[in-house]
């Protein structure tokens, strides 16, 4: 197995000029790390760097926040550590003060390849508040865990933008973080960005040929497991449904107390696409929805990562669901927008919900957007960093 050396390796090394001696701000959390585990922080500080402050996205530059969690700003470490996760819109954008004597922002964050994981879209926001606060911005790339080349769910309506897909692109998007804040650097004409390109990774890599270990990103992401399911897993954050969040197995254990976990991993088996088993199960959240109580419910096991296809899989579950008693759609305000339903933030396209409501079959869900698709498909190079074969 071929190692990848990630951006920031390759940063500590032949491009240690561009941070020794420099008043620097990072951007990170915990799986920031090298293939020996040793976090950005310590590696700048090796390299002479001179890190003036910390930030951290959304669960916080220690990852310990639980999802939409605000997090406070901490002046009392030794290094100034600020959240960029609040209890706003607002707060996802440094405020200029923090950035002021700054001569360059580091950015390296581990994303799991999906539109809905928010830290791509906290890089972009920090790229265009250092442009305008004339901060040079040096992004560490890292892998696309799910590989370079395969996309499902179509770019979101313009109208149905936030911060779980700030920009209109795939829910499983094919690119590395270092390919998405170089492209909307590009278009939005931000020329105070580069990336420090990974060594060795190509685009058909899925995480476990890199031979880099696996630093969980956020508390619910502990395992390259979760990452291949997250894409369609994340669609039950719009449900009322349990996914999987207060157990141990998040996003690939999901149920209520009303569902039959027999009769929807039988439906998942029969509509969901190859490449998993829905075993159904029972389960008790010690947190999050239904905490305390008894869940039926299903556990996903992939059994073939390349052809399992987890937004697919997913639309499935819900449709599977529609009709249990006590299953419906997430109406409280979901990050940070209060008057759209979540799943149509997720899915960005209100016609997929619509659909699942009328008992739509799945190919036509699946097919929600799809001029949209087809559009970014004749685009997609154009953003790669890395060279590859096309679909």
């Amino acid at each position: 197995m071929s190692r990848v050396r990630v951006g920031l390796e390759s940063l500590a090394g032949d491009g240690v000029w561009r941070v020794r001696g420099r008043r620097v701000g990072l951007l990170a959390h915990p799986a920031s790390v090298t293939s020996s585990l040793r976090h950005a922080r310590d590696v700048l500080v090796e390299a002479g760097a001179d890190v003036r402050a910390l930030f951290g996205p959304e669960h916080g530059v220690g990852g310990e926040a639980q999802d939409m969690e605000g997090v406070e700003d901490d002046h009392g470490a030794t290094v100034r550590t600020y959240s960029l996760y609040g209890a706003d819109y607002a707060s996802l954008s440094p405020r200029s003060e923090w950035l002021a004597g700054l001569d360059a922002m580091v950015i390296d964050l581990q994303d799991v390849g999906a539109r809905y994981y928010t830290f791509v879209w906290t890089a972009v926001l920090m790229a265009r508040a250092c442009a305008a606060a004339g901060v040079e911005v040096i992004v560490c790339d890292r892998p696309n865990p799910l590989d370079g080349v395969t996309l499902e769910g179509s770019p979101q309506r313009p109208e149905l933008r936030s911060f779980v897909g700030l920009e209109c692109v795939p829910v499983r998007h094919g690119l590395t973080i270092g390919e998405i804040v170089a492209w909307r650097a590009g278009e939005e004409g931000l020329g105070n960005v580069s990336v420090v390109p990974m060594e060795g990774w190509r685009r058909t890599m899925r995480f476990d040929e890199t031979g880099l270990p696996w630093v969980l990103p956020s508390p619910n992401m502990p395992t390259v497991d979760t990452a291949a399911v997250y894409p369609g897993g994340c669609l039950l954050e719009g449900t009322t449904l349990n996914e999987g969040r207060g157990t141990t197995r998040p996003f690939e254990v999901f149920g209520a107390p009303t569902v039959d976990g027999a009769a929807l991993a039988r439906f998942m088996a029969a509509h969901g696409g190859p490449g998993f088993v829905p075993r159904a199960l029972s389960f008790r959240p010690m947190f999050h929805k239904h905490a305390g109580r008894t869940c039926g419910g299903v556990q996903v096991h992939v059994t073939d990562a390349r052809s399992f296809a987890p937004y697919r899989a997913y639309l499935a579950a819900l449709a599977g669901c529609r009709g249990v008693s006590g299953f419906g759609w997430r109406t409280e305000r979901y990050e940070f927008v209060d008057h759209v339903p979540a799943l149509d933030l997720l899915t960005g396209d209100g016609e997929v919900r619509a659909g699942l409501d009328a008992g739509a079959a799945l190919d036509d869900l699946l097919a929600v957007g799809a001029v949209r698709m087809d559009d970014w498909r004749r685009s997609e190079r154009d953003r790669w960093i890395y060279p590859g074969a096309t679909h």
